[in-house]
């Protein structure tokens, strides 16, 4: 079974920081691009960050410049650092991940089961 673990999030003041945490454990064969996205309140889920296994990365606008996505491949885990942070930053923040439980498997989707990032303004 598949499990990703997050941590990290917490209450922090507008223009502070935070570094979220997400690690896959399981039985599982390969582990392809890892991400985050969040969910504000009323609103759709988006894409923050985005990374895969050979380092290439990807953000959203808001998260360029203030943001940082890296991976360590040897603990299947990877981490988002959250600089500069706005009350807009506020949602509850999904790591995912697509993985392979075999050589000859399909990639699958896995999703954590939120970490809540509260700034105050």
């Amino acid at each position: 079974q598949v499990q990703l673990v997050e941590s990290g999030g917490g209450l922090v003041q507008a223009g502070g920081s935070l570094r979220l945490s997400c690690a896959a454990s399981g039985n599982f064969f390969n582990i392809g691009v890892m991400g985050w996205d969040r969910q504000a309140p009323g609103k759709q889920r988006e894409l923050v960050a985005s990374i895969f296994s050979g380092g290439t990365t990807n953000y959203a606008d808001s998260a360029k410049g203030r943001f940082t996505i890296s991976r360590d491949n040897t603990k299947n885990a990877i981490y988002l650092q959250m600089n500069n942070l706005t009350a807009e930053d506020t949602a509850v923040y999904y790591c995912n991940a697509d993985i392979k439980d075999g050589l000859y498997a399909s990639w699958q989707l896995f999703w954590g089961q939120g970490t809540q990032v509260t700034v105050s303004s």
